[in-house]
């Protein structure tokens, strides 16, 4: 592109130097992260829609479940935010349990709810992503927008390319999420864009007592191979 403002020179500078700084934000949003959760383990994360009302089932049902799951020891995250995000942080919060929320900045919905221990505000869908990878021994999915759609696909792409650490992903409500599993049943392994077996990453489940037994039965895993790994240090 031919650029006919004179200050063109002035014009580069300014914008690496625009460029210099973001990056300094960036490493300074991931330190921040990695610093404040640093030790946390046994922690689920729980994504779900900003515009579910308390009053809605699925947001009365994610209170439930993480009540369930603080109750058994687990840590509650999510992304900080009203709705869905604000029930896994008020189970946890009632039942007196570690609770998390990774906020992001945004135009509209995301406002900090008040249920949360540790509360970190990210600028970056990409940085907070990493802390809620890094951090969580589990994910549970709960109906949900784009948002929680790109939560849900960007664990599953790392799960299907062993990018991660072995994690739960559980779809929780069949109603919203079984069209979505049946399409890439079909479509996507019709087409062969990925192997049937892909699809045994995913739990869809209606059940909160599901979701605890496959949460205590990954940490007893995690237990195991902690210990495997010891002795084969010895």
């Amino acid at each position: 592109m031919n650029c006919k403002n004179n200050n063109t020179n002035n014009n580069i500078e300014d914008l690496q130097e625009a460029q210099s700084w973001r990056i300094f934000r960036i490493i300074s949003e991931f330190t921040e992260g990695f610093d404040r959760l640093s030790g946390l383990c046994d922690a689920i994360s729980v994504f779900g829609s900003a515009r579910l009302a308390p009053e809605h089932p699925y947001y009365q049902k994610t209170v439930e479940l993480a009540e369930l799951l603080a109750k058994n020891n687990f840590a509650i995250i999510s992304g900080g935010g009203p709705g869905i995000m604000e029930a896994a942080n008020k189970g946890a919060h009632i039942q007196k349990q570690l609770s998390i929320g990774l906020n992001i900045t945004l135009p509209k919905e995301q406002s900090p709810n008040p249920y949360q221990d540790i509360s970190i505000d990210f600028r970056y869908f990409f940085v907070r992503k990493v802390m809620f990878v890094k951090y969580s021994m589990g994910y549970v999915c709960m109906p949900g927008g784009f948002g929680t759609l790109d939560e849900f696909f960007e664990a599953l792409t790392l799960r299907q390319t062993d990018k991660i650490y072995p994690i739960p992903i559980i779809l929780f409500g069949s109603h919203f999420w079984q069209g979505l599993v049946d399409w890439m049943k079909t479509t996507l392994v019709e087409y062969e864009t990925i192997s049937k077996k892909d699809l045994d990453l995913i739990t869809i489940t209606d059940d909160p007592e599901e979701v605890l037994q496959i949460m205590l039965n990954h940490r007893e895993w995690k237990i195991q191979q902690r210990q495997i790994n010891t002795n084969e240090k010895i």
